[in-house]
This record gives structure tokens, sequence and C-alpha cells, in this order.
């Protein structure tokens, strides 16, 4: 089993501008982190992902580059899909894609244009029509959402395929990522919930005549090195009312180390950590981790 440790940033982070965002690409590629990923928020400050993306694609040679997650509702899938296989091409092959539905929030759902009830059928179409162009030299398709003809998308990415993650831990998610995903990639979990999970979508896909890599089980795993603030606290109990914050997300790096061989134990092998708050130095921040976690990758 491959142990990769990848390196995340949450919605709320100030690292938004050339200093600042360049010093944490640098440092990353610098310590040989296996990956950057960044999550969407429209309305927060976390820079827009695969622009972001694209900046660190040219300021680095290995370092593989993951959004978590993208959101599919509202967007065009032939311009999406021509974005990622430009992305993934530009950069020799080293996109991570990991797409979702986005966040269960009013705000946003008016933002991208899509409302709540409709985001479920427009991923699984979006999707599906996205995979075709990336493999197929000519696509048509007449979907309840989308109608083309004859469209022949290039350049073709250097991943054939590219593979797909999905997050989100609800029981329709998790079937979602049976019949769909490449992979999963929960965030907020316990222990438990990864293996329950991760069961519910082996089961999933074996259904519909599928297998996902074992290998393609991961989790966003947050970790702070002070008290959890209140907006995480009254994020969680909205979400998942009665879990303790302290169950999902460690104080420290020990903690953060063992949370992460926890996983390991029940199967996850691809980690993307996060930090709840923005460091004053990235550098050191970094070269903290690394010395926490790196021999765990092999």
């Amino acid at each position: 089993m491959k142990i990769r440790i990848g390196f995340g940033l949450g919605t709320h982070t100030s690292a938004n501008e050339a200093g600042s965002f360049g010093d944490l690409v640098d440092a990353l590629e610098d310590l040989r982190f296996d990956s950057l990923w960044l999550s969407e928020r429209l309305t927060g400050d976390a820079p827009d992902p695969l622009t972001a993306l694209a900046f660190a694609a040219g300021r680095t040679r290995r370092l593989k580059l993951g959004t978590s997650v993208l959101v599919l509702p509202g967007r065009n899938p032939v311009v999406l899909a021509k974005e990622m296989a430009s992305l993934d091409r530009l950069s020799g092959g080293r996109f991570l894609p990991a797409v979702g539905l986005g966040a269960p929030t009013p705000v946003e759902h008016q933002a991208f244009g899509v409302e709540r009830s409709e985001r479920a059928a427009w991923f699984d179409e979006a999707l599906g029509l996205m995979r075709r162009l990336w493999t197929e030299d000519r696509v048509s398709h007449q979907g309840d959402r989308f109608r083309i003809e004859d469209v022949a998308l290039r350049p073709k990415p250097v991943q054939r395929p590219i593979d797909v993650w999905l997050g989100g831990q609800a029981p329709s998610e998790l079937r979602r990522v049976g019949r769909l995903g490449d992979g999963w990639l929960p965030s907020f979990c316990t222990v438990d919930d990864v293996a329950e999970g991760w069961a519910l979508v082996t089961e999933t896909a074996a259904a519909h005549d599928r297998t996902i890599d074992p290998e393609h089980l991961g989790a966003l795993v947050t970790y702070t090195h002070r008290s959890i603030p209140d907006r995480v606290v009254d994020l969680l109990a909205a979400r998942r009312p009665g879990l303790d914050p302290a169950a999902v997300i460690p104080t420290g790096l020990d903690a953060l180390r063992a949370r992460l061989v926890e996983l390991t134990g029940v199967g996850a092998s691809k980690f993307v950590v996060v930090p709840l708050e923005d460091p004053g130095d990235w550098g050191a921040e970094l070269a903290s981790v690394m010395d926490a976690l790196g021999d765990l990758q092999n």
C-alpha cells in the first residue's frame, strides 16, 4: 500500500496572493510533499482552485495538483473538461480532481445558480459527459441538461483517463462514489466513518459491475495547534449534531500522526492534511509537518 501525504488549504485561507501562495507551493515542492489540494468556495477567501493550481503547476515539476473538492453543478461540463484536460496536459499528468455537489449553504447554491434539488442530477450527467470527452474522439450527447453534437475535445489529457475522486459521507453520497467515482476522499470523519463508508462504497461499486482501486481510499484530515474555532464547531454541529469536534480534528502534530496511522489500519492510504489556521511562516509549518509525517510515506 503506497501511503502518500498531501497538504491542503481550507476555504478561509489567506494564502491567496502571489507571495504567500508562491512560498507555500515552493516549500511543498522542496519538502517533497506528494500533492497540493485546494478547496472551492465562491464566497470564501481561498483562491479559485483551477487558476491557483495552474499557477502552482508552472512553479513545480513533481508536486501533484488536487481539488478538494471542485463543484460540478453550475458549470458547463464541456468547458470544464477542456480546462481540466489542459491543466493535466500542461502539468505533465499531475492533476488529481476530486469533485462534489458543493457546500450545503443557500448562498453557495445561489452563487452557482443551481437549486439544491437539481444538484445531484446535474452532477451525474456532467461527470459522465466529461469522461467521454476526455476519452472519445467525438462525442454526441442528448441529456436533460446538456446537448452536444459531434464535439471533439482537444488536446486530450495525459492521463487516459483522468481518475476522478468524490467526497461526501451521507449514504446517498457514498452510493454515488460507488456508482461513479474512482476514489473516495471524505473530510471531518472518524476512523469508523471511513471503515463503514468504504464498505458501502465498494458494495455499491460491485452492484454496478465496477471495481475501485483499493488504494484509492483517502481522507482529508483537518488539524489545529490550539482550540478549535467557533466557526468550525458551529459548522460541525449543523452538519453532524452530537459529534465531538475533537473526534475528527486532531490537536497537534503528534495527534495528527496518530490519526493517520489509525486510518491506515482501515485501508486509507492517501491523505490530505489541512491546517485550521494559516501559520505565520508557511516554510516552518510545512517543515514541521513533514518531520512529523514524512516517514509514513513509502
